[in-house]
This record gives C-alpha cells, structure tokens and sequence, in this order.
C-alpha cells in the first residue's frame, strides 16, 4: 500500500486527493495541446521536467520507509518505458482527435488489462465484461469521428490507432508497476524511477522519430513545465495514494470523472467541440468501459484498482 511519505493526507480521508488528483490530470491532454511541441519532446520533457521534484520526495520518503529492493526499483524503470511509449502516442492521438476524445480513448487501458491478465494469468472475465466490449466497440467509432464529418485538420483513424496503442502501453505500464509496487509503502520513489524510465523512453523513439527538440520555444517550455508538474507529479502522487484505499466502485467513477473533465476542458480552453455524435461515443466509451471494469472478475490485477488516468 502507498504509505508514509504522504501519510498526511489520510486527515482528510482519499476522496478529496483522489478527486483533486484527477483534475490535475484532465488537464494533461489540454495543457499537452497549447504546448504545440512534436510527441517526442513534450512526451520527454514532461517527464524530464518532472524528475528533480520527484527524487526530492523520494529521498525523504526512503529516509522515512527504508530503501527499496533493486528489483523492485529496476520493475519500476521498466514500467516507465511502457509508460514512455504511452506518451508519444498519445500526443500524437491528440493532435488527430482533438485533446478531449484523445482522453476518453486512452481510457480503454481497463479493458486491456482485463485481456492480458485473462491470457497470461487465465483469469476469465465475467459474462457482463464480454457483454460491454461491443457497447465500448461502438462508442470508439463514434467518439473517434469515424462516423459523420471530422473536424478540420483531424485524422480520426490515425486518431483511434494511436489512441488504441496509447491504451495498450498504459495496460502494460499499470501491469508492470502494480507489480513492482503490490509490497511495498514507497509512493514518490516508485513513481520518480517509472518517470525516469519514461523519459528514456521517450528520448529514444522520440529521436528515432525525429520529433525530439531539445530547444523548445519558451512559451511551450512553459506548458510542459506545467504539466510536469500537474500531472506527472501532483496529480500521478495523489491518484497512486488515493485509489488503494478507495473502494472499487469509487475507483470507478474516476474513469468517468476525468475524460468528462477533458472533454469540458477542451471545448472551453481549445474550442474542441465534439459533436452531438462523439458525445454520444463519449457516453458509450465511459458506460461501456465501467460496466467492463466493474463486470470483470477480481483477478491479481482489477482494473478498478488501477488509475485510468494518463
């Protein structure tokens, strides 16, 4: 369980942190947008930017809990390079779908999870979890500008691929640093060493991309600086305290609040207005992606325990 090194928020019990961490991460995909930045440099600098904050936290919290087994430390990195990956796609998926939908598919990491641990682990989903997949199907086609006019200069199949890798690398993020984290009361020095190796990460495909600047425009320099710090360090440190000890169907509602708070965001910061269709997707991704949450077995990864937030 998440432990000491923020032993102080448990005066107000986790729905407040909870709630507050997921507003600071509604706004990545908006903050990401006005950064204007190629994938692989706000996907880097996002985590890079973030680091020194982190390891701060993480000295003190290894003085105060003890140090941290290497394996798990090395799990950690190596989550982060999932989580890396996760970055640079879903920059992309946002410069084709628009910030606020780009949320609502990144969303679908909780039916991956579902997948995975039901082909490695033979963890069969319940009937209801199978019974939502085409209700989620639909509402992706919707949500994504499939059907009906796409906005100018959106490119919603790209959109959905990239949205659809986006929940893919997330799936295998979570897997991997519940994993590393499952015995253990660190928060900040889990989350300091997956950020490091997300910022790795993103620095090779980001290179290998060509979409690495390590001279960013001062302005976007300042977008990114503060989604480091809203959504890398504040909201990711309260969401990975809060959610253990929340019960799951509280865990759940979080996967509607946060691509509902994107969505809004959007309309107002960007002028992204989806249309009557995508909301109706909207709907659909976030009902469907609940029922499924909810619906699946308790396996040794449930879904609902996991952030469904990027």
């Amino acid at each position: 369980m998440p432990g000491h090194g923020l032993a102080g928020l448990g005066r107000v019990g986790p729905v407040g942190p909870a709630l507050v961490g997921a507003a600071f991460i509604s706004s990545s995909a908006v903050i990401m947008r006005l950064a204007g930045t190629a994938a692989g440099t706000t996907a880097f600098y996002r985590c890079a930017l973030a680091l020194p904050g982190l390891a701060v936290l993480a000295f003190f919290e290894q003085r105060r809990s003890g140090p941290r087994v290497f394996k798990e430390r090395a799990r950690a990195a190596v989550a982060g390079g999932f989580l890396g990956v996760d970055l640079v796609l879903w920059t992309h998926s946002i410069y084709d779908v628009g910030a606020g939908v780009s949320t609502v598919l990144g969303n679908l990491q909780v039916v991956f999870v579902v997948f995975v641990t039901w082909a490695f682990f033979r963890e069969r989903p319940r009937s209801g979890f199978l019974a939502a997949l085409p209700v989620v199907v639909l509402g992706v086609v919707l949500v994504a500008g499939l059907l009906g006019k796409a906005g100018t200069g959106y490119h919603p199949l790209a959109g959905v691929l990239y949205g659809m890798g986006t929940s893919v690398t997330y799936a295998a993020f979570l897997l991997v640093l519940r994993g590393s984290t499952k015995t253990s009361s660190h928060v900040a020095g889990p989350l300091a060493d997956a950020t490091a190796g997300a910022a790795f990460a993103a620095l090779a495909l980001g290179a290998a991309l060509g979409e690495l600047s390590f001279a960013p425009p001062l302005s976007a320099f300042g977008w990114l600086l503060l989604t480091a710090f809203a959504s890398q360090t504040v909201g990711w440190l309260l969401i990975t305290w809060s959610l253990p000890r929340l019960p799951a169907a509280l865990s759940s509602l979080l996967l509607l609040f946060q691509p509902a708070v994107s969505l809004v965001m959007a309309a107002v910061v960007l002028s992204q207005r989806p249309t009557a269709l995508q909301w109706a997707g909207a709907l659909l991704v976030c009902g469907g992606v609940l029922a499924a949450a909810r619906s699946a077995r308790a396996p040794a990864v449930t879904p609902t325990e996991e952030p469904g937030l990027i």
